[in-house]
């Protein structure tokens, strides 16, 4: 019996379902929860100085300039990919798992693959930039349905 397994994740939120026979709904495996860590991103927290972000570039007149968080936030989100990786690793070799749709943000999408072993990713059927991990219940069904253009819930063969 094929077990069919759907990611849908994002940098901060990822949540697993098994594709259910004959009616083809999505049943709730686990959920992930990695919240951002950087101090930009927390709400309420304003500079005090009031001077957040300004400074003087490489031309050397005043102007905006932000330093970048990009680093900070792509060994976060390696982080997190390599936990649901991990789950996903081991639920192909314990064959819990027979096939993986990956539905997550560009980069948080290119972190599972790179994480996923050799089998888990031989096990991908379909992958799919896009975020999906705000909806719920039957809408978070027809966009999954929708996103993999699977009329009716069929999946991609």
């Amino acid at each position: 019996m094929e077990k069919n397994w759907i990611l849908i994740a994002n940098a901060e939120h990822a949540h697993c379902f098994e594709r259910q026979e004959p009616d083809h709904s999505l049943s709730r495996l686990i959920d992930f929860e990695h919240p951002r860590t950087d101090q930009s991103s927390r709400a309420g927290k304003a500079d005090p100085t009031g001077d957040a972000g300004k400074g003087h570039g490489r031309t050397a007149h005043a102007g905006t300039q932000f330093e970048p968080h990009t680093e900070a936030r792509a060994k976060e989100r390696a982080i997190f990919a390599r936990q649901i990786a991990d789950y996903l690793n081991e639920a192909v070799a314990t064959q819990r798992c027979t096939s993986l749709v990956l539905i997550a943000t560009s980069s948080m999408l290119g972190e599972l693959r790179a994480c996923l072993g050799e089998t888990s990713n031989a096990r991908v059927r379909a992958s799919v930039a896009k975020d999906l991990t705000h909806y719920i219940g039957p809408e978070l069904e027809r966009r999954v349905n929708e996103v993999l253009q699977l009329p009716n819930g069929h999946q991609p063969k």
